[in-house]
């Protein structure tokens, strides 16, 4: 009987231990090979320049150029009846509702008109009557003057005349002086000629008074009949009646505006996207809108961009808005065209719960150059994609 072999290499424990060495080898390689083909990819990674940010992207909602307007009344009541519908397009100053009050206000409105039209006919009649007088009055001026002026006039020509009537008797008596002393006349005579010097000084002397008294009267009665005048140009009654005029026109522009309050009116072209207060609901001016109004014919997609992207974005930027709810297929197009000039809180909240709900965000404005598509679809939360790059 033969020994047993003492060959390793028969027994298959040997062979399992060689494969087993050989794979941990290999194994060991391998991993050294990768280690060291990672750190070098690492360095060349790190040697590579930083990716270049190409878009800013952003949650945004959809709203009219003009932003949405909340209408509200200027005073307390109830809504008496609608002029407008939702959808309805409206125009600048248009009446959209009427207060309850409305017929109350636009009786006295009426009352006041009533009022200052009576006022204004009154002051007619007494400033034709004020005319009548002052022309009345003015006639009597002319009345007066007229032949006082012709009698101061004729007292003027007398004294004319007498005056020349004087110096030719002063020629005289200087005459007869001389002839006296040459014993040519008597004394008689040079007497006789001094008595008609005299008489001709005394009758110039009257007259000259009498020249006086009748300009004196005169300016006395000018006065008068000017004082006349002026008292039949300001009277009393008619200064009343215009004092009446003004306080009924006063009393008008009040009721008048009592009465636009209880109008509301569109403060701008654009369309009625929703009312909010109907016929015989109560509304006051710091309650809540009666409706809303837009201009939709220019829409804009308001995206609120990270504090920490606000940077990137400049106006004339283009700009890519879609739709993850699918409101409208096709992605749009538009154009940066305002950056808000305060931080705030962000308003538009992402679907994701993960998403930051406190994000400090600026408003960036866009209009959109396809309106139509969205026109109806104020307040559609929409994602903005803002190309920066070009």
């Amino acid at each position: 009987m033969s020994a047993p072999s003492t060959q390793p290499w028969r027994k298959p424990s040997f062979w399992l231990l060689i494969a087993a060495l050989l794979a941990v080898g290999v194994g060991s390689t391998l991993a050294v090979r990768h280690g060291m083909q990672t750190r070098q990819a690492a360095r060349e990674q790190a040697e590579l320049p930083p990716p270049r940010q190409v878009k800013v992207v952003a949650l945004g909602r959809v709203e009219p150029v003009s932003r949405v307007i909340d209408v509200a009344t200027a005073d307390s009541g109830r809504i008496d009846r609608l002029e407008v519908k939702k959808g309805d397009q409206v125009e600048p100053g248009q009446i959209l509702a009427y207060l309850d009050t409305y017929d109350v206000r636009r009786a006295e409105r009426d009352v006041a008109a009533s009022e200052l039209s009576e006022a204004r006919a009154q002051l007619a009649a007494e400033t034709t009557l004020g005319d009548s007088q002052v022309q009345e009055a003015n006639s009597r001026v002319a009345q007066i003057d007229g032949p006082q002026q012709a009698a101061i006039a004729a007292q003027q020509a007398a004294m004319h005349s007498l005056e020349a009537e004087l110096n030719v008797a002063k020629i005289d008596l200087a005459r007869f002086q001389q002839l006296n002393q040459a014993g040519a006349i008597s004394r008689q005579e040079l007497d006789r000629q001094r008595a008609t010097v005299d008489k001709l000084q005394a009758d110039l002397d009257n007259a000259t008074a009498t020249r006086q008294r009748l300009e004196q009267a005169r300016l006395n009665d000018m006065k008068n009949a000017e004082a006349q005048v002026a008292s039949a140009r300001a009277t009393t009654t008619r200064a009343q009646v215009a004092s009446r005029v003004d306080s009924a026109a006063q009393s008008l522009a009040l009721a008048e505006a009592q009465l636009a309050r209880t109008i509301i009116r569109a403060p701008q072209a654009g369309q009625i996207l929703d009312i909010f207060a109907y016929p015989g609901e109560a509304v006051s001016p710091n309650g809540e809108p009666v409706l809303a109004l837009g201009d939709t014919r220019q829409m804009v997609v308001v995206a609120e961009v990270y504090e920490t992207d606000i940077g990137l974005v400049k106006v004339g930027q283009p700009v890519t808005i879609s739709s993850r709810n699918g409101a409208f297929s096709d992605a749009l197009t538009g154009t940066v065209s305002e950056i808000g000039l305060q931080i705030a809180k962000n308003d538009v909240l992402d679907d994701d719960p993960a998403a930051n709900a406190d994000a400090r965000v600026v408003e960036v404005r866009v209009k959109v150059d396809q309106s139509d598509a969205v026109a109806a679809l104020t307040n559609l939360q929409v994602d903005v994609a803002i190309d920066i790059d070009s």
